[in-house]
């Protein structure tokens, strides 16, 4: 390898660009140029080289793997008209080096041939001050690196230390833990809470105060397959009924609509042959293939009462037990195509309750609405998804029960703990569980549900994922709920026409056999003329 070192001239200019020069180690051999210009720069280099080819009488054409590396400038030669090979160019080279020196505005220290790895061993001047410097950096740098790496590992420590008391927590809550307990559990149940604490009005008792008041463990039993006491014995908090949310409803248009429902409630032959057109009604598309098939089946609680092919929740596959997309549910949509207001689906049985939860975690759900009690007349009406008391796995999902409450003798709410034990990752959700709607029948009156639906959508309120709904079959009792849930909301919201029976076409455009019975048309009828009345009480006149 040929080189060239000396001091740059003052008026010298190098470009500060370092380019490396191991792009073929295995270089039988390289001329180079070596400078004190640290770096030399690339516009410079390419000058010398220019003068250079002058010089030895050569076109630039000859150089080949022409490279800057620091000071130096390396090449080589291919066969060229002279025969000169790279010892003859490197010897010239050193011959015309006062002319060099001056046309480029370098001092040359050394030519050379050699390997093309020898070219970073060329001597150069160095400078204290810019050692000073280097090392002066080097150490900031590695005070940078050590501050960012020690506050990653006290973050990192905070954090599992934060995990473990939090399993800690959790280890000590089970049916034989005192009420202490129970209350940090539900403070640490709200802490996960996205919106304010359902429970605003039933906090949790004093560490004093009897276990069973604070956390009815044995309100689920009542609602088993064996017969049990009555539920009057235990504590219970009396329902409460708190004004309407707020609401953009005009004043005029609820008069209005509270008239047309009225007279709508009266006229029981309109009100007859309204219902014959919806029974006519048809949804299209109506295919239900997906339920139907010989795997899916066995999944279905009424065969009668299936997802649609083009409205139906798909399971991920790959996180399913059974591998399968499958589960009797379906998105409600509302006004927004992309969120489905709902879910409505049956109450599952004991072999999709893993499904259920897959449900639930996968769509973001928060809140649950139960519709029909476990069992009624002895008859199975669903089966029990959550944990009697303490917590139960399903799948890869673990289900703590962390509270349970008594708001009625007409319903209960429940919190749960939900952890995905494959991504470590915890959501709290809350059920509603109304106890009085018989799965024949209608509720006696309609004002245990409307102060129900005021407590759930308390609870929802802010939420962007749909509520599940369900009640055996998911078409009864779930379609008048959702019915009466989405003309109230489209009421509150200010739209000044409302079509109930078009609203429950929409429903069963998604769902088939959504409100069963005439009896619950026109019970939803009359708890929409109750609600809006109410509403309109608690406008400012």
């Amino acid at each position: 390898m040929a080189s060239l070192q000396g001091k740059c001239c003052p008026s010298a200019f190098c470009l500060p660009m370092f380019l490396p020069c191991m792009l073929f180690p295995l270089a039988p051999g390289l001329s180079s140029v070596s400078t004190t210009c640290r770096p030399l720069g690339l516009a410079a280099g390419i000058r010398l080289l220019e003068i250079l080819a002058e010089h030895v009488h050569l076109s630039t054409a000859s150089f080949i793997n022409i490279s800057v590396v620091g000071p130096a400038l390396t090449f080589r030669i291919r066969q060229n008209h002279q025969n000169l090979s790279l010892g003859d160019v490197a010897n010239r080279a050193a011959l015309v080096k006062p002319q060099l020196e001056t046309e480029v505005g370098v001092k040359i220290l050394q030519t050379g041939v050699g390997q093309r790895n020898e070219a970073a061993t060329f001597p150069h001047p160095t400078h204290f001050g810019d050692t000073f410097r280097s090392v002066l950096l080097t150490f900031v740098l590695l005070a940078c690196v050590a501050g960012i790496v020690i506050a990653a590992a006290v973050v990192f420590c905070l954090r599992q230390h934060a995990k473990q008391r939090e399993k800690e927590r959790l280890a000590g809550l089970g049916p034989e833990g005192a009420a202490d307990s129970t209350f940090e559990y539900q403070e640490l149940c709200r802490q996960h809470m996205a919106a304010k604490s359902l429970f605003g009005r039933a906090e949790a008792p004093s560490p004093s105060a009897p276990a069973e008041n604070s956390r009815v463990s044995s309100v689920s039993s009542q609602f088993s397959d064996a017969p049990q006491a009555s539920p009057s014995s235990h504590s219970s908090t009396p329902s409460w009924c708190e004004e309407p949310v707020q609401s953009n409803m005009d004043i005029s248009t609820g008069h209005m609509i509270l008239a047309y429902m009225e007279d709508h409630l009266r006229n029981r032959d309109r009100l007859a042959k309204e219902w014959q057109a919806l029974c006519a009604y048809q949804a299209e598309p109506n295919a239900c293939e997906a339920a139907q098939r010989e795997a899916n089946i066995k999944k279905n609680r009424n065969p009668d009462y299936v997802p649609y092919d083009h409205a139906r929740i798909k399971l991920k596959a790959e996180s399913n037990p059974s591998r399968s997309d499958f589960i009797n549910a379906s998105p409600i949509i509302d006004h927004d195509p992309r969120m489905p207001a709902y879910i409505a689906t049956q109450g599952p049985p004991s072999h999709t309750i893993a499904d259920f939860w897959q449900m639930v975690w996968e769509n973001g759900c928060t809140v649950i609405v139960m519709l029909s009690p476990l069992v009624e007349d002895g008859v199975k009406q669903c089966d029990r998804y959550w944990p009697d008391e303490g917590s139960s796995l399903y799948h890869i999902y673990e289900v703590n029960l962390v509270s349970e409450h008594i708001w009625c003798e007409d319903f209960l709410v429940r919190s749960f703990y939900l952890k995905n034990v494959q991504s470590q990752e915890t959501r709290t959700l809350t059920q509603f569980h109304f106890l009085s709607w018989p799965a024949e029948g209608i509720p006696t009156t309609t004002r245990p549900l409307l102060d129900f639906r005021r407590k759930v959508n308390k609870c929802y309120r802010g939420r962007s994922c749909p509520i599940v709904i369900h009640c055996s079959d998911g078409a009864g009792r779930t379609g008048t709920y959702i019915l009466i849930d989405m003309v109230l909301n489209r009421m509150a919201k200010g739209v000044k026409e409302i079509d109930i029976a078009a609203t429950l076409e929409h429903v069963r455009d998604q769902r088939p056999g959504m409100v069963q019975t005439k009896d619950q048309f026109e019970f939803a009828l009359t708890a929409v003329a109750e609600e809006v009345n109410a509403i309109l009480k608690a406008l400012p006149q």
